[in-house]
């Protein structure tokens, strides 16, 4: 079946009008209120079709209309559903789809008129037009059902044509990716890092409050894939690394051969077992003994399948990594923040092992150097080289993903990543700026309560992350000040 992440978010259109009003006005000039309604409905479906799949684009008078709704809702699994009242209506079929409609997430919509059709209403033809305006006062009865079934995961917008038409786009992508979210595969691969404890992440929680699956992957069926890389492959994305970026001197060429191999069989894996979200325990001495380093380079097949690797074990990363390539549809880098530099109000953070390098607007950033870290080891391939990156310049948005007593929290805010040169071996990184003082910025983090990793990409998506904090039930906290 083909992945949610290729294909538009899928909305369900709720469009609800009066079965008293619907045949009134036969034989007008401008039509009955059900054909007028037609045309709005035409706008509506003409604004949205090009961002998203509309399931249903129907009026809903009556109540069996709205049970086969209802279903084709359900059979379809649309993500999400934009309920709008066209005008007065009826509460029967409202307060049936209420009550009996799966829980899904719902945006609740009116959209205020900037001007009306008619002066007074002593004609029919105004008369009509009056009763298809009245659009407030059938949602506004219609609000008071939601909190009396204690309905949840509504959002309630109102706003003109544009206003409106922006917030179901944004909406759209938050439900998009908790669909993902729902449907998808974190592979582990192979175990939580004894080292990192507040990393952990109950895999029953995650899979029944979040959503994606857990699979353990050993690192036998890693080696395993690796022996089944082909020489050719191999030597061809050699070539390609060599001709995109400068390799430092001190690079073996067997261990870039080795590193090569690793990675093209860690992306094969990848792409095998279908997996969204590899987590890798890249630091395990049992993965070193067998593989005799870590893979660490990033090859094209993630940004082909839509998938993320992170390294250190760290499945809460793993999430929010993916969760921010899903909304941006960018690259998305994994860093821990180092150390600050209160005179410059800065601090300098990045991360050793995988991270992903093949945004084509920063490919200049990348130098193929040695995993100082490991060099002087005993491993097979000690000091296999990796792409070192200079994390992009730019408005960032920075975010995390914890666990804590079975709730989730997401914090995050925005950061400017500076130019540079490349300052700290093994360490794909960069300096940041925050838009907060700095020591105040992480002054709040640990009060909050997290751990040392957190995704970052760019542009500003706080508003899509609030969103779906909210959607999702996650406790949010968003540092601007």
């Amino acid at each position: 079946m083909r992945s949610k992440k290729f294909e538009k978010a899928k909305a369900g259109l709720l469009l609800i009008a009066s079965p008293r009003f619907k045949n009134l006005g036969e034989g007008l000039s401008r039509g009955t209120y059900h054909e007028r309604k037609l045309k709005e409905v035409e706008e509506i479906v003409e604004s949205l079709q090009e961002s998203l799949c509309l399931v249903n684009p129907e009026i809903i008078y009556e109540r069996e209309e709205m049970e086969q709704a209802m279903k084709l809702f359900y059979d379809e699994k649309v993500d999400f559903i934009i309920a709008n009242f066209l005008s007065w209506s009826e509460d029967f079929a409202w307060i049936r789809f209420l009550r009996d409609m799966p829980e899904i997430p719902i945006l609740f919509v009116n959209i205020a008129k900037g001007k009306v059709s008619f002066e007074d209403t002593l004609d029919e033809d105004d008369f009509i037009d009056y009763l298809c305006a009245g659009t407030l006062v059938g949602s506004l009865e219609g609000s008071g059902s939601i909190p009396r079934t204690n309905r949840k995961n509504m959002k309630v917008v109102m706003g003109n044509k544009a206003e409106i038409q922006g917030e179901i786009i944004s909406f759209a992508k938050v439900a998009w990716v908790r669909s993902i979210l729902r449907n998808s595969t974190l592979g582990l691969l192979a175990n939580y890092n004894e080292a990192m404890w507040s990393t952990y992440i109950d895999p029953y929680n995650l899979f029944t409050r979040i959503g994606p699956e857990l699979r353990f992957i050993t690192y036998t069926a890693l080696n395993d894939e690796i022996n089944k890389v082909t020489d050719a492959e191999v030597k061809a994305y050699k070539a390609e690394l060599e001709a995109k970026y400068p390799v430092m001197d001190d690079v073996e060429d067997e261990k870039f051969y080795a590193a090569v191999r690793g990675s093209l069989g860690l992306a094969r894996l990848t792409e095998r077992l279908g997996i969204d979200i590899m987590v890798f325990n890249d630091i395990d001495v049992a993965m070193f003994e067998l593989i005799g380093h870590r893979p660490s380079f990033y090859p094209e097949t993630y940004e082909r399948i839509k998938s993320v690797l992170v390294p250190e074990a760290d499945m809460g990363a793993g999430i929010i990594t993916f969760i921010l390539k899903m909304i941006s549809g960018k690259r998305v880098n994994f860093i821990e923040p180092f150390h600050i530099e209160a005179e410059k109000g800065t601090f300098a953070a990045g991360h050793a092992g995988p991270n992903d390098h093949t945004d084509p607007d920063f490919q200049e950033n990348i130098v193929i150097s040695r995993d100082v870290r490991f060099a002087k080891t005993n491993y097979k391939y000690a000091g296999a080289p990796f792409a070192w990156y200079r994390i992009s310049a730019g408005r960032k948005t920075m975010a995390q993903l914890v666990e804590d007593k079975g709730k989730y929290k997401l914090v995050c805010t925005l950061v400017d990543s500076l130019e540079g040169k490349h300052l700290f071996a093994t360490y794909s990184h960069s300096i940041f700026r925050p838009v907060v003082p700095v020591k105040e910025l992480f002054e709040q983090i640990l009060k909050i309560g997290t751990t040392q990793h957190f995704a970052i990409v760019d542009g500003d998506y706080l508003k899509e992350l609030s969103m779906l904090a909210e959607m999702m039930g996650f406790e949010y906290y968003e540092i601007l000040k």
